[in-house]
């Protein structure tokens, strides 16, 4: 049943299910329902409201509600570089000023266990000011001597910004769990209900994305609180991580043509099966004549999960060959580049009627030669 994202948020926050885990492809509603989750919960926040992140954390805003916590594209707003071109000194990670990074900063002194979550997935060193308003970082080189002010890429940015909420949660899921609440450290959270997180996922190898996935479950399965979690991600291996961890409640996020959204249970035996979906949805959008470069990426993650299953050593191993045994370079080449653009409009990019032919036979090679993985989508 279509949906809108304010109905579907109601539906979350009427479960009394302890996680409820979400899957959906990027740019089909992930961060908006997280906005949408926030506004249902807290019902003074008007819902033609614009907002970000920082509005919600503004001073005089939190003091009145602290019904949810939540993690999503919106909270990195509250860091930002100062480069100083000008006075040619090393790029700092400044960091806005709001109530939950004051609390676990200044007033709980966590910086240490930031570090150490952060560095869990990278060597580099985060180095917090005295006022725990701005941040520089330092790469050990080995021969005691150091790189210091280094301008981290936008993917460790983001393992970092993580790592303090990821801090912040262990910390707060810790005094919740305290069962008197007059017995705890403090009364901050008392009124904490939800912890929304999504997408934290970002430019990881799959050893690290797993080892997020199982630290991540490994802190939920530690609440004995009332508190509950919904997690959404467009990530099939950290979803599934998730899934087979927490043996939790699990969902499909589509956005329909109609602009509306569907939320469908994908049971709690096994998850989905994402090969199924992606061909499904490759051959959805050849009939449609509605192929995009994205499509490629599609087929080359069926291509990578293919070659795992049938033990190949390769993904370029299982594409089509040319006359004379040899895998097709171009197509290979083709794939590729397809499937590592470099910006975001690329991913939508008309192509030309050439690369949707050659995107229509790979995903006839596939059926044709590897009917021995079950393609049929009621298996």
């Amino acid at each position: 049943m279509s949906q809108t994202l304010t109905e579907i948020a109601q539906t979350l926050t009427n479960s009394p299910k302890k996680v409820q885990l979400i899957y959906a492809f990027n740019g089909s509603g992930k961060t908006r329902l997280s906005r949408e989750f926030v506004r249902v919960v807290d019902a003074k926040i008007d819902s033609t409201q614009d907002y970000v992140d920082r509005d919600y954390l503004a001073e005089d805003y939190i003091e009145e509600k602290r019904k949810i916590l939540y993690y999503n594209a919106f909270t990195e707003d509250l860091f930002y570089w100062d480069n100083d071109l000008n006075g040619d000194l090393e790029p700092t990670l400044k960091i806005q000023n709001n109530r939950f990074t004051d609390w676990i900063l200044r007033q709980q002194g966590q910086d240490q266990n930031i570090v150490e979550n952060f560095q869990r997935h990278s060597n580099i060193t985060p180095i917090f000011d005295d006022s725990f308003s701005q941040v520089t970082f330092s790469l050990a080189r080995g021969d005691d001597e150091s790189l210091d002010g280094l301008k981290i890429s936008k993917g460790e940015e983001s393992h970092f910004i993580w790592a303090i909420f990821y801090t912040l949660l262990d910390q707060v899921t810790g005094i919740l769990n305290v069962a008197e609440s007059a017995e705890r450290e403090t009364d901050e959270f008392n009124k904490l209900e939800y912890v929304f997180i999504d997408d934290p996922v970002s430019s990881l190898d799959d050893n690290h994305l797993i080892e997020l996935a199982v630290n991540l479950a490994s802190l939920i399965k530690s609440s004995n609180s009332d508190l509950k979690f919904i997690i959404t991600t467009h990530n099939p291996l950290f979803y599934n991580v998730l899934h087979n961890e927490l043996k939790c409640s699990s969902y499909r996020l589509e956005k329909k043509e109609d602009g509306l959204f569907q939320l469908e249970e994908q049971g709690n035996d096994s998850p989905f099966s994402y090969h199924l979906f992606l061909l499904s949805e490759l051959e959805k959008a050849i009939k449609h004549d509605n192929i995009r470069k994205y499509h490629f990426n599609f087929i080359r993650n069926i291509l990578e999960k293919t070659a795992t299953f049938l033990g190949r050593k390769k993904w370029e191993d299982l594409l089509p060959e040319t006359r004379d045994g040899r895998t097709d370079a171009y197509k290979a080449r083709l794939l590729n580049a397809a499937s590592h653009s470099k910006h975001a409009g690329e991913e939508v990019a008309d192509l030309s009627n050439e690369d949707k032919k050659i995107l229509g036979y790979l995903v006839r090679g596939i059926r044709k030669n590897y009917q021995n993985w079950q393609w049929d989508s009621d298996d």
